[in-house]
């Protein structure tokens, strides 16, 4: 399984017989070196430089030690030595490094490359799906608002949620166990470069016989989501704010038109706080009392007429809050370099942050979840945030933040899930969450694309949460939704009805269905603001609930196998390389192909087939391999089954209902 061959000056290392990495004099498969970054945040944006950097060059090699399944090496360049060994454990490839110079803090690995590669992952990226000839920088921060597209913050790389994984079209996949700052560059035609602004704890290469193989095993190894509850596909979650009174108005007028409804999502049962135009919420972890009077007994109503009541957290606290003042007097929250509760700005006023490198914070906040939240009858909620962590504050651990910050979204989940499970819920509640980074997968019940913009930008809006699909589900993510209409709207960019009956009509063929009302819920369609809106939404609420069988079958094959519901069209047809040039229709599961419509005022859709026999849902029509035209009018979005699939007859009916 591991090969080390001599060349002039150099080697070549095969795993699997796979041609993996290439070092010579010339050419060495490895750097370290140091350097000092700068990191400037604002809201949960990072710009992120570096100066005085000092590459080395590490030439030199000899093999210490060489066995049938690990092979020791020491590389050199003057006095300076990385001593690196190639394990294969469990059937994957290890790769440790270990440097006694206390200086260096850089780190480049340079991996064999093809130009016909394709490459996929990173986490969760909203611009790309084939990132084969781009630059990706992975840090935790906000996705942006516009992300160039208009011009306003962000940039195409920039997401909630990376990831040091990528998967590649020759059927292996990298991942790095590190969380500092890096930078994946597969620009070369001849290499992939792997930065790290540390040395990484240790580098995991699986190579298989297939794609799906690849991605399972990739999967294995993150750890895949706890399986959804059952009532998840039971019908829609309807996001609604107001109150009590406004709830229950809402919900009646949904019923009399046919919704489906599984939950109703009350974001401000917390409270509300009101700045200009915009609705926020008030990040008090209690229910509003003047909202919500008695939620408890309210949640126990709508629970036996077969509802669900869903909310929202995060791990900040606003100062008008008790809880605020608690986690400052407990020492909860990080610090400045004086000691004092460190400010976050956000674009709802100051917040404080929760020390999650803090154990007596995690218990805290475990305990704010389990009585305020789960113990009067919560059976959801989104849990926000995660990305803004500084790095010029201090810790309780002692820990750099520039370490800890990529960490803090993935304690976060697993905060969250330490709650369920030890209130005994696990397996009936979902909490979803935007970001994160290695091993999220293995944490958080639900992933949502975050905060689009409510329009059809290609960088921001409806067609990025396909990109993001597709790519979260490479990197173990089975589990994922949007907000229906998306969720950022300026002055002059506001959700109209087509773009709201289109990112509905996408959303039945996810495994949730969720609307959210935006930044602006005055200025931005919903799913009631007119009455053929609304039976629209309940047409699709009802389509949603009718694939259930589905739904819950490739729920099934995550758990079991780890293959993503939202696939690359690849992962089924590896033999055809048109397919990595797609990234704007996936396959959900194996036997439904979609093709969302992603430009407003269209009546059709162009799509690329696989090689299958492939029925049109709406129509009937048979299409083969190759690019059609196909119509698409609203609540017709391209959708197609495979004609040998098992739930034909399920799709079929699809039409009728």
């Amino acid at each position: 399984m591991l090969k080390i061959e001599s060349i002039d000056s150099g080697f070549k290392l095969y795993y699997k017989d796979y041609f993996i990495l290439e070092h010579s004099n010339q050419n060495p498969c490895v750097k370290i070196g140091s350097g000092k970054g700068k990191f400037k945040s604002h809201h949960g944006h990072f710009k992120i430089k570096e100066k005085d950097v000092v590459e080395l060059q590490l030439r030199e090699y000899e093999i210490l030690s060489q066995e049938d399944n690990k092979i020791e090496m020491a590389f050199r360049a003057g006095e300076n030595m990385l001593n690196i060994s190639y394990s294969i454990i469990e059937d994957r490839l290890e790769i440790r490094s270990l440097s006694k110079n206390i200086d260096i803090n850089r780190f480049w690995l340079k991996i064999r490359a093809n130009e016909s590669e394709a490459i996929y992952g990173c986490g969760e990226q909203f611009s790309e799906v084939n990132l084969r000839g781009k630059k990706v920088p992975l840090w935790v921060e906000e996705q942006g608002v516009g992300r160039g597209d208009p011009p306003i913050t962000g940039d195409w790389y920039t997401t909630y949620f990376p990831q040091p994984t990528f998967v590649s079209s020759e059927n292996y996949y990298f991942h790095s166990e590190s969380f500092c700052y890096a930078v994946f560059d597969f620009t070369h035609p001849e290499y992939h470069e792997l930065y790290f602004w540390n040395i990484p704890d240790k580098i995991i290469i699986g190579k298989y016989q297939t794609a799906l193989d690849t991605v399972s095993h990739l999967s294995k190894y993150l750890g895949r989501q706890p399986e959804l509850p059952e009532w998840v596909y039971d019908g829609v979650w309807l996001g609604i704010q107001g109150g009590k009174n406004i709830v229950m108005e809402k919900i009646r007028k949904s019923l009399e038109k046919g919704v489906s409804i599984g939950a109703v999502w009350c974001q401000d049962w917390q409270g509300v706080n009101i700045i200009g135009p915009t609705k926020r919420l008030l990040w008090n972890w209690e229910y509003d009392d003047i909202l919500y009077p008695d939620l408890p007994a309210f949640i126990k109503n709508l629970n036996s007429e077969g509802i669900k009541f869903l909310g929202y957290i995060n791990s900040m606290l606003a100062p008008n809050g008790n809880q605020h003042r608690e986690a400052i007097e407990k020492g909860l929250c990080i610090k400045d370099q004086n000691g004092n509760a460190y400010i976050i700005k956000t674009d709802s006023g100051d917040k404080i942050l929760l020390d999650l490198s803090n154990p007596d914070t995690l218990k805290w906040l475990k305990g704010v979840i389990k009585e305020n939240m789960i113990n009067i009858g919560l059976s959801g909620w989104m849990a926000d945030y995660g990305e803004y962590l500084p790095t010029k504050v201090v810790l309780h651990s002692g820990e750099d933040p520039k370490d800890f910050h990529n960490k803090y979204p993935v304690i976060f989940a697993k905060t969250n899930l330490e709650a369920l499970e030890e209130a005994g819920r696990l397996g009936d509640i979902v909490f979803f969450t935007r970001a994160g980074y290695s091993h999220l997968s293995q944490y958080t019940t639900l992933l949502w694309a975050g905060d689009q913009l409510v329009n059809w930008s290609m960088h921001d809006g409806l067609p990025t949460v396909i990109v993001a699909g597709i790519s979260s589900g490479i990197c173990g993510i089975g589990y994922y939704h949007y907000d229906i209409g998306g969720f950022h709207s300026l002055d002059n960019i506001y959700r109209d009805k087509e773009i709201f009956m289109r990112w509905a009509e996408m959303a039945v063929f996810t495994m949730t269905m969720r609307t959210h009302e935006s930044i602006r819920p005055y200025d931005n369609w919903q799913f009631d603001s007119d009455d053929e809106t609304l039976e629209f939404f309940a047409k699709m609420s009802q389509r949603f609930s009718y694939l259930k069988p589905y739904l819950q079958y490739i729920s099934n094959e995550y758990i079991k196998k780890g293959f993503p519901p939202i696939r690359a069209c690849y992962l089924h047809y590896e033999n055809d390389p048109k397919l990595h040039k797609i990234k704007y229709q996936y396959l959900f599961g194996q036997d439904l192909l979609v093709a969302p419509v992603i430009k407003p005022n269209s009546s059709e859709g162009e799509v690329y087939f696989p090689d299958d026999i492939w029925i049109h849902i709406w129509s009937g029509i048979e299409f083969k391999k190759g690019v059609k035209k196909v119509k698409a009018p609203i609540g017709q979005p391209p959708v197609f089954y495979r004609k040998d699939s098992k739930f034909s007859e399920l799709f079929c009916k699809l039409k009728d209902v």
